[in-house]
């Protein structure tokens, strides 16, 4: 009987363990991706307030467009390359380039009503918030749904893309970004999940750290991404 009881102890003791230690990892990832935000936010706000800047940014739009593209691509490499400042450095400069890309469109819609933009914010992260939770939370496997979840990002992509240089319509892009609204955030409850699974109790001080900025990363992008679809849905309807 005592030893039944010690058993019992000692399972409830690492399962307590493992919890505190699952909490603590995903805290680290959600305080990153929160001082990512912030970070592109003061950038926004900076170029937005500097008609100059704003102007200059928004004749490299497309540069940083790709930019964006490209680093979301290689950034996972640096990330788990080991080196902790090249890690930050990727993530950082991440974020960086996603307030340079953005600021113009923030700076229009700031010009017009900062309402828009401040709910447009509070909607993001309600969204987010409500859909990273069902991901934590869920029983469910979600990994099969990442292949669809890619496909359907680079479709959407290039829907954007036809429509800004051929198609050039309000109701195709507010079609557009609804979709990309309800697409993400699936992919966020998905990379919740991913995130959660990637956590091992024990993992080198190197490897953890590269994990939860990994995490801050995917989620931080899925959050801007809400933003800047969520703010143009505003837009369209308060148009209309």
């Amino acid at each position: 009987m005592a030893d039944t009881r010690y058993q019992t102890q000692v399972r409830t003791g690492a399962r307590t363990q493992i919890d505190e230690g699952l909490r603590s990892y995903m805290m680290g990832v959600y305080n990153y991706m929160a001082l990512g935000v912030a970070f592109t936010a003061i950038i926004v706000m900076a170029v937005a307030a500097n008609p100059a800047a704003l102007a200059a940014v928004y004749s490299l739009k497309w540069v940083f467009f790709i930019a964006v593209l490209g680093l979301g691509f290689f950034a996972p490499r640096l990330i788990f390359s080991g080196n902790t400042a090249l890690a930050h450095a990727a993530y950082w400069g991440y974020c960086a380039l996603w307030g340079l890309m953005i600021a113009p469109m923030v700076g229009h819609y700031l010009g017009l009503d900062p309402s828009m933009v401040y709910r447009a914010f509070l909607i993001s992260a309600a969204t987010f918030g409500a859909t990273s939770l069902a991901g934590y939370v869920t029983k469910r496997d979600l990994s099969g749904f990442g292949a669809f979840f890619m496909m359907a990002a680079i479709g959407i992509i290039i829907a954007m893309l036809v429509n800004v240089f051929f198609v050039q319509s309000s109701m195709f892009s507010l079609i557009t970004s609804i979709v990309t609204v309800l697409l993400f955030s699936g992919i966020t409850a998905y990379e919740t999940q991913m995130i959660k699974e990637m956590y091992v109790e024990g993992d080198a001080v190197g490897v953890a750290k590269g994990k939860s900025i990994f995490g801050a990363f995917a989620l931080y992008g899925s959050f801007v991404t809400l933003f800047v679809h969520i703010l143009n849905i505003l837009g369209i309807m308060g148009r209309e």
